[in-house]
């Protein structure tokens, strides 16, 4: 079943930001995992409090492949990148396979 892992990111130095995600990317295709949101346009439907984050959505074939990219030494290198950059919230999530 696949697996989704959504982040909410509050962005507070840019240019370190890009490079923990130019680190980050590779690790993600690595581990089986793709992009699917990754920064672009949010509009809120119902009860959204604009709270000025961007969302990341990755995909990965299931939940202890989501895990394994997330424990990797290849992404806690990149993660280590992201400290002074901002705030991120990160929660996995099960898929529906239907």
């Amino acid at each position: 079943m696949p697996a989704f892992m959504v982040g909410r990111v509050d962005v507070t130095d840019a240019d370190k930001w890009k490079e923990y995600a130019a680190a980050a990317g590779p690790t993600v295709a690595a581990h089986g995992g793709t992009y699917i949101a990754r920064g672009g346009a949010i509009e809120g439907l119902e009860n959204f409090e604009d709270e000025g984050k961007r969302v990341v959505i990755l995909q990965f074939p299931d939940m202890d492949t989501a895990r394994a990219w997330y424990a990797s030494e290849e992404y806690q290198a990149a993660k280590a990148k992201r400290e002074g950059a901002g705030y991120a919230r990160f929660t996995l999530v099960e898929g529906y396979e239907g």
